[in-house]
This record gives structure tokens, C-alpha cells and sequence, in this order.
């Protein structure tokens, strides 16, 4: 299966759960740029599990350029 294909269902279901009332994701960032008062150990742990497969999606996209680039140059 493709690897994108796999990232992005992720993106979409671990990365945005619970989507009520908004994103968990979109919760958390906010949090944080908003000086990330109050946050615990927990709260960026969970930032990180819900942020890790939009993390593997721009390493695949970042890769997959550098890729191409690279290989139009030689």
C-alpha cells in the first residue's frame, strides 16, 4: 500500500482525534502558542503522539523532493 496513502489516514484519524469540539491537534497547538501555561508532562507527551504522523508525512514529502531534485541534477 502506499505510504502515503497510510500517512495521511493517520494524519487524519490519530492526528485530528478526538474531533469534537475541535481537533485535539489544533486544542494543543494553540495551547502551546499561547505560552503553554499549565501544561504537564502529559499534555506534551500527547502533543507528540498526536502530532508524529504529521511528522511522518513531511519527512516523506521533504524526502520524496530532495529525491527528485537530486536526481534532475545529475
Amino acid at each position: 500500500m502506499n505510504k502515503y496513502l497510510i500517512t495521511i489516514l493517520l494524519c487524519l484519524t490519530l492526528g485530528l482525534a478526538p474531533f469534537q469540539p475541535e481537533p485535539h491537534l489544533v486544542g494543543k497547538i494553540r495551547w502551546i502558542l499561547g505560552g503553554a501555561n499549565g501544561m504537564g508532562f502529559i499534555d506534551w507527551f500527547d502533543t507528540l503522539l498526536h502530532g508524529t504522523p504529521f511528522i511522518v508525512l513531511f519527512y516523506f514529502v521533504i524526502r520524496d523532493i530532495l529525491k527528485k531534485l537530486r536526481s534532475n541534477k545529475i
